[in-house]
């Protein structure tokens, strides 16, 4: 509501002082010599902050989400994510900046004053109409990735840069996503795979799906892996890098360890990734593009419906059939929560009732 006061100040001159309040919101203060402006700021005023349009800051005017996200870009990327001391990868940054391009193109004009809510919902819905190359619309967790770096641009606008007084996002709902996909490999499926992968033409294949499945590393952790953390006569691996942010000791045993050995028998000299690409100077070594070599395997060993990234899903699979507990799996994979596990938790129970189902027909019939 808003309260307009009249004031005479000591040479007799006339003021209006226009206080507008809702609730859930800063109050706005403005004054004025006339009392028909003064209530046309409150009627403005008001609508604004109803409509989610209303920011108190003039930087809110200054700059558009064009500016926001050339700041973001040139000034946040670039630093560690929180919670972690080392900077994003390349890959990552790309990633990001593909996103927020997006958002340029359908908001980039708005000046963050009028960039409401509502806007931000009509581009959000649009994105979610849209048609992968295979036919399919986009997920709702491509959605949902696609709005977390514009969030946290908004976020920085707020507390960093003073740009604005709220975030527009806190008022756009995510889309759901569906429960996590579990898909692992069955005896015989990983039977053909290691087969494929073995018989590949590229050399690394095999030992990248071996360590994949022996320690559920995810895919960016094992081609961004340095011998500097690898300690093979104690059989483990220092991931610093991870996606949480903190540092996790993967276990080698087994064909993973051994095959690691003999892989170290040729390292490179120029580089300390493990599994690295060719070179092109002057650019620094990339990681080795299993890519082709993998599809190549996964079409040879005739397995559908299968990404690299379910080889960590199968590991948790395989762990949680073994009588692993949610905790241990997610150690295991360096999850902080138990949240992202829970899908195992049908495969650990059933391997609990069939392990009291043998003790009870040896003991108790």
């Amino acid at each position: 509501m808003a309260t307009i006061t009249e004031r005479t100040d000591s040479t007799g001159a006339t003021s209006y002082r226009v206080e507008v309040r809702l609730k859930g919101h800063p109050a706005q203060r403005a004054t004025f010599t006339r009392k028909t402006d003064a209530k046309k700021w409150a009627q403005q005023t008001e609508a604004a902050i109803r409509e989610g349009r209303h920011f108190k800051t003039i930087e809110s005017r200054r700059h558009t989400l064009s500016d926001l996200i050339d700041r973001y870009i040139r000034d946040v990327l670039p630093r560690p994510p929180r919670k972690s001391r080392r900077p994003r990868s390349a890959r990552s940054i790309a990633i990001i900046k593909s996103q927020l391009e997006w958002w340029r193109g359908e908001l980039g004009l708005y000046t963050l004053a009028d960039l409401t809510p509502a806007k931000i919902v009509e581009a959000r819905d649009k994105l979610a109409r849209t048609i992968k190359r295979d036919g399919q619309p986009i997920s709702s967790s491509t959605v949902v990735r696609y709005m977390a770096p514009l969030s946290h641009a908004f976020g920085i606008a707020v507390r960093e840069w003073g740009w604005i007084d709220d975030s527009p996002m806190r008022k756009v709902e995510r889309p759901t996503e569906p429960d996590g996909r579990v898909r692992f490999l069955s005896d015989e499926e990983r039977e053909a795979l290691l087969i494929a992968c073995r018989e590949s033409r590229n050399p690394w294949l095999n030992t990248v799906v071996v360590l994949a499945l022996s320690t559920g590393m995810r895919k960016g952790e094992l081609m961004g892996l340095r011998w500097t953390d690898v300690d093979l006569p104690r059989g483990r691996i220092t991931l610093r890098a991870t996606k949480n942010g903190e540092t996790r000791v993967v276990p080698l045993t087994g064909p993973a360890l051994a095959l690691l050995k003999e892989h170290a028998k040729i390292k490179r000299l120029d580089t300390d990734l493990v599994f690295p690409g060719q070179a092109r100077a002057p650019s620094p070594v990339q990681p080795v593009d299993l890519r082709a070599a993998w599809e190549a395997a996964l079409k040879r060993a005739e397995i559908k419906n299968f990404h690299f990234h379910d080889l960590r899903h199968t590991t948790a699979s395989y762990l949680a059939m073994n009588g692993a507990s949610l905790a241990e799996i997610a150690e295991v994979l360096g999850h902080k929560t138990l949240a992202m596990v829970k899908r195992y938790a049908h495969l650990s129970e059933a391997h609990t009732a069939s392990v009291v189902e043998r003790m009870n027909a040896r003991f108790l019939s």
